[in-house]
């Protein structure tokens, strides 16, 4: 075929080893721009030219494309960490340094096709991550993968599924900014996994601990009656300041919490306004806060002037913040001491309704301390109700601890 042009089509024009067109339009950020196609016929190239005047009629259009891994980079530091909390905005950031790019970074942001995605979540789920990030060849000493028997270390199908959703999100800002037309990311699915079956502490178990505790004088004992009672979460029960306690109307006030963020500690609201609540107090709590608020003083006493004033009701002998991480360990060490299954610290949550019912805690009251919005939800763990013998227990540890106060 001729390279002459026909009629209407005065912007399509030989081009190397085929043919090319422009069309004008408007860039999302305002300007007048040339757009090119491009293509081995002209046929080909007057297809693309056609529906790229189709493109410009019906609003901005992007003269040039960034790779992924360039566009994630602007969307994380412009969109995420603005908008986001600050762990929400750091998990973000690992789904995308640590399975996005690396599977799909190269790749233009407006030529990532379905098929891109559909193979980037299978390899994923098929491939060793200990491999992929180098994790053993940065030991001193390999023992895995670069020692040649690979330890096949790939991500669970939850983390897969997270981070299409990240993928998703980021490609879903990218249609509003009117960089792409569709997002390729939604069209793909990642079958859920089956849910791990937590098997939490039962009351009697709870109690053994929080009794070992107790007589071991451990300086964290009311955290965890904070946790087991009230169902506080680590980041909570860390970020619990004196100024958000009031001993003497049995109330605490959550709305504050503890977590290291790209290596900082950070001090800040809960994550959601359900999160945050003022619950009453049960007398077991108010006890060993106020046991916890007398060994403070004394902590303070012995540190002198190495001592920093941070009003945490949990902090170091030092009266520093508590590191997050410390705090499981430290669980970790109280349960075996106390000789009770090891569970995860988050589990505990699974523990407190039931614990409050021993306790004698109303319904209702408990509604409000779990944060359920209906008492029918509250009613099927209050189905629960462990035995007498459980209930005289913690009676016992209670009036126990109050004798300790009065010493």
């Amino acid at each position: 075929m001729s390279g002459k042009r026909a009629n209407g089509e005065g912007s399509i024009y030989p081009y190397k080893n085929g043919f090319a067109a422009y069309v004008w339009v408007d860039t999302p950020d305002g300007k007048r721009k040339r757009k090119y196609v491009y293509g081995k016929t002209r046929e080909e190239v007057h297809d693309k030219w056609i529906k790229l005047h189709a493109e410009a009629k019906e609003g901005p259009v992007a003269t040039s494309s960034p790779t992924l891994a360039q566009y994630l980079a602007r969307w994380l530091r412009e969109v995420v960490e603005p908008d986001l909390k600050p762990k929400t905005a750091e998990t973000y950031a690992m789904h995308v340094r640590l399975y996005i790019a690396p599977g799909l970074g190269s790749k233009r942001l407006d030529k990532l096709t379905v098929r891109d995605v559909r193979s980037w979540v299978n390899d994923l789920l098929e491939q060793c991550q200990c491999c992929a990030q180098g994790l053993d060849a940065k030991r001193d000493t390999p023992r895995c993968c670069s020692a040649g028997g690979c330890c096949e270390r790939v991500p669970s199908r939850r983390t897969v599924q997270d981070a299409r959703a990240v993928l998703r999100s980021a490609l879903t800002n990218a249609m509003t900014e009117e960089l792409i037309s569709k997002n390729v990311a939604g069209l793909v699915k990642v079958r859920s996994a089956r849910k791990v079956k937590r098997h939490p502490w039962s009351v009697e178990e709870a109690r053994q601990f929080l009794e070992a505790a107790s007589t071991a004088r451990d300086s964290l004992y009311a955290a965890y009656v904070l946790i087991l009672v009230l169902g506080f979460r680590r980041g909570e029960v860390l970020g619990l300041t004196w100024e958000s306690v009031n001993l003497d109307a049995g109330e605490v006030t959550v709305q504050m919490q503890l977590q290291r963020i790209n290596r900082r500690l950070v001090h800040d609201e809960t994550k959601t306004e359900a999160s945050t609540a003022t619950l009453p107090l049960p007398q077991i709590c108010v006890t060993a806060l106020q046991l916890r608020r007398k060994e403070q003083e004394l902590a303070k006493q012995a540190a002198g002037e190495l001592w920093t004033d941070s009003d945490f009701v949990f902090t170091t002998r030092y009266g520093t913040p508590f590191e997050p991480r410390n705090f499981n360990r430290r669980f970790t060490d109280r349960s075996a001491r106390a000789g009770v299954r090891r569970i995860r610290l988050h589990d505990t949550r699974h523990t407190c309704g039931s614990l409050l019912a021993a306790l004698d805690v109303h319904p209702r009251v408990a509604m409000q301390i779990l944060r359920h919005s209906k008492i029918a939800v509250t009613m099927e763990v209050y189905t629960h109700v462990p035995s007498e013998s459980t209930r005289r227990a913690l009676r016992k540890l209670g009036k126990h601890l109050g004798k300790q106060d009065r010493k």
